[in-house]
């Protein structure tokens, strides 16, 4: 349907009327204005405010759309310039601010904390401080920031009952020279209201964000958040420097927030989303495409039960919780709780502690077609689930982290990928979880954690550092189902394999080559991989149902599997594909660009 575009200008008026030639000033304006239908074109500039949409779409075909201006660079900022620093001593310079200043909320005052945090024995707020767009680290006392050696610039905070003291190393800059922003909004664009449905969000530069702990039993206010909403879409948006998480798709707030850290808790909050609207008619359906995320110390997209019904594609996502200077539960690149039929596929994810973390009622989930590496934790963590989910194609390369696969879930489908690392499988019989009727959040039962259950189809197992392989299913309580897997490197099969290929010896040599905005692979093959005959192609039919939920394997849509195409969508050999994710023909060395896909 068609509507009103607003213009939004740095010279512009909010007295004005929004148009080309009489734009508002301010996005928060436009909001105000805004009905099922319009568009808010927001032109060249930098905005520092916390949007607020009052209104969202009444469909997917009606919604309302704030865009940048197609060619022109759009920053949104919750954080302002401070000039008027004086100096302490060597690199050190103070300000005082009146609290006034901070217009009811002060980051400097307001501590990160909440269900499944930990401290490291200290205070952490949701101020940061700005040296030219990098971040400094916040000290735990002031003396670190006086007596700091080493190269880390430090800041350090008071506030009393009239003004705000902050003290900070600029290494051997000036700060009155160079750009100082501190931050000051708790989020740039999040809703103050829940149920504000069919939002798209598209074309901005979003930065700096005091943003609060966002634990699953908790409102998850992120950067960028749709409060317990339907059908956004935010798209091609680079969003960084949130205190704690950029993008939420998250649980809204009530009374019972942080104020209990245990599995019973967390099944409390279930019980009363089912009775706020957690089902697939009102929550979720929203998109997260092409975006640039980064510097966020808790998640780069967090959703607990909100990103259910939802596709999370083609993003970049680095350099998650990269200070580490506080720890918890809940940090990862992508953090879910309760993603139910939620694709996340052809997304790029490196440096983060954890790249994937699927936690409670994962199922009917696609996870296909990402590229992981160079998280120092783990490629993909499964928590508390029992399936069906499907992991297809994608390419784990984290070598160096403790474990590229942490299992602690069951009901699993593990199908053409490139596993190179460890590979955990743990049991958890302390906690007893939900399973849920098909693509639906109506919970059909709880059961814990024995671990088995999984289908490992024609995946290459590249070990490193003498790590095990696929061996660790060998004591799983539920049986396995294996077929076509091959072992390289010292990698070890599962002994309920009946013929897998082994060639410990045989190391691929894999390197993957950053060349600007593209990552190109290189390995080595043999096309004795091709070889075993009892490859097959892997379908609904041959992935049978779960033990636990007793659902097949289906697609989020509901449509059945038949996993033909491969990592690049090229069509699979049906009668003997090629283990991994590629569809190979030949041998030796091989180049295959992974990003972006083609």
């Amino acid at each position: 349907m068609s509507g009103i575009e607003y213009h939004v200008s740095l010279v512009g008026n909010d007295s004005w009327e929004g148009t080309r030639s009489a734009p508002l000033r301010t996005i928060s304006a436009a909001a105000e204005m805004a009905l099922p239908g319009d568009v808010i074109t927001v032109h060249e500039g930098t905005y520092r405010e916390r949007i607020n949409p009052p209104c969202g779409g009444e469909s997917d075909d009606n919604r309302i759309v704030y865009q940048a201006a197609v060619g022109e660079k759009v920053e949104i900022k919750g954080s302002e310039i401070i000039t008027n620093w004086e100096k302490v001593q060597g690199d050190v310079w103070k300000v005082i601010l009146p609290n006034s200043f901070f217009k009811g909320f002060n980051p400097y005052a307001n501590l990160i904390q909440g269900d499944w945090f930990t401290p490291k024995g200290r205070d952490h707020h949701t101020g940061a401080i700005y040296l030219n767009g990098n971040w400094l680290v916040e000290a735990a006392e002031f003396n670190d920031v006086i007596h700091h050696e080493g190269n880390t610039m430090l800041w350090f905070a008071t506030v009393d009952e009239q003004n705000t003291m902050i003290w900070a190393n600029f290494g051997n800059s000036n700060p009155n020279e160079e750009l100082v922003e501190i931050n000051v909004r708790q989020s740039v664009f999040y809703p103050k209201q829940s149920g504000i449905n069919y939002i798209t969000v598209r074309g901005f530069t979003m930065r700096h964000a005091a943003t609060p702990w966002a634990p699953p039993t908790a409102e998850q206010v992120a950067l960028i958040g749709t409060n317990w909403s339907k059908g956004w879409i935010i798209e091609n948006n680079v969003i960084s420097h949130s205190r704690c998480t950029g993008i939420s798709l998250g649980k809204y707030g009530d009374e019972w927030d942080n104020a209990e850290t245990t599995t019973e808790a967390y099944h409390r909050t279930i019980d009363r989303a089912l009775g706020n609207g957690w089902n697939k008619e009102q929550i979720g359906h929203h998109i997260v495409r092409g975006n640039t995320i980064s510097h966020c110390e808790m998640a780069g997209i967090a959703g607990s039960l909100g990103a259910c019904f939802s596709v999370i594609t083609e993003n970049i996502i680095h350099d998650i919780h990269v200070q580490r200077s506080f720890t918890g539960e809940e940090m990862a690149a992508i953090k879910f709780h309760g993603a139910i039929d939620t694709l996340v596929s052809n997304n790029r994810i490196y440096r983060s502690v954890i790249g994937l973390w699927f936690d409670w009622m994962t199922q009917g989930t696609r996870v296909s077609r990402n590229l992981l590496y160079d998280n120092y934790t783990s490629d993909l963590f499964v928590e508390v689930n029992h399936g069906p989910f499907m992991v297809d194609h994608n390419l784990c390369l984290s070598t160096d982290s403790k474990d590229m696969l942490l299992n602690v879930s069951q009901g699993g489908a593990y199908v053409h990928n490139l596993f190179m690392g460890a590979v955990s499988i743990l049991p958890d019989l302390g906690r007893s979880t939900p399973y849920l009727r098909a693509h639906s959040t109506e919970i059909a039962g709880h059961h814990t954690l024995e671990c088995g259950d999984d289908r490992l189809y024609n995946n290459l197992v590249i070990a490193q550092k003498d790590q095990n392989g696929l061996s660790k299913y060998d004591s799983a309580a539920f049986p396995v189902f294996m077929d076509g897997n091959v072992f390289l490197n010292g990698a070890k099969p599962c002994i309920h394999e009946t013929a897998p290929l082994e060639a410990d010896w045989f190391d691929p040599s894999i390197k993957f080559v950053i060349e600007e905005d593209s990552v190109y692979l290189h390995l080595t093959c043999q096309m004795d991989w091709k070889n075993q005959k009892s490859r097959k192609l892997v379908t609904t039919e041959l992935l049978d149902q779960t033990q636990i939920s007793k659902l097949p394997y289906e697609d989020t849509d509901g449509k059945q599997f038949r996993l033909d195409t491969d990592y690049l969508g090229v069509a699979r050999d049906e009668s003997n594909p090629y283990p991994g994710p590629f569809e190979m023909i030949g041998e030796g060395r091989m180049v295959i660009k992974v990003w972006p896909h083609a």
